[in-house]
């Protein structure tokens, strides 16, 4: 699953917390939620613009944030989407390790 096509990294949004991409529904939020026992359905039903896929995406950027130094994950996930300097820092460091 390719991240930045569900969760999103905008200091226009949410103050730049990762959200689920096209809506502000906070990862934070889904995954609160998941811990307090709601299920994938009664998600969905409570955010439908909530799908399946994004809340799987919020566990796995959880699970990546939990990897990785957290800014780093934010720091990918910009850099995938090109913005700027976040990218122009990714393929920086893809070319130091090759």
């Amino acid at each position: 699953m390719n991240l930045a096509d569900h969760i999103e990294v905008n200091p226009q949004i949410t103050l730049g917390k990762p959200v689920i991409r096209g809506t502000r529904i906070p990862v934070e939020l889904v995954l609160r939620k998941l811990s307090e026992g709601a299920t994938e359905q009664t998600l969905v039903e409570a955010y439908p613009q909530l799908t399946p896929a994004g809340i799987q995406a919020a566990l796995a950027y959880a699970a990546e944030a939990l990897s990785l130094d957290h800014s780093e994950t934010r720091f990918r996930l910009r850099a995938k989407r090109g913005h700027g300097k976040a990218a122009q820092g990714l393929a920086s460091l893809k070319k130091a390790a090759s």
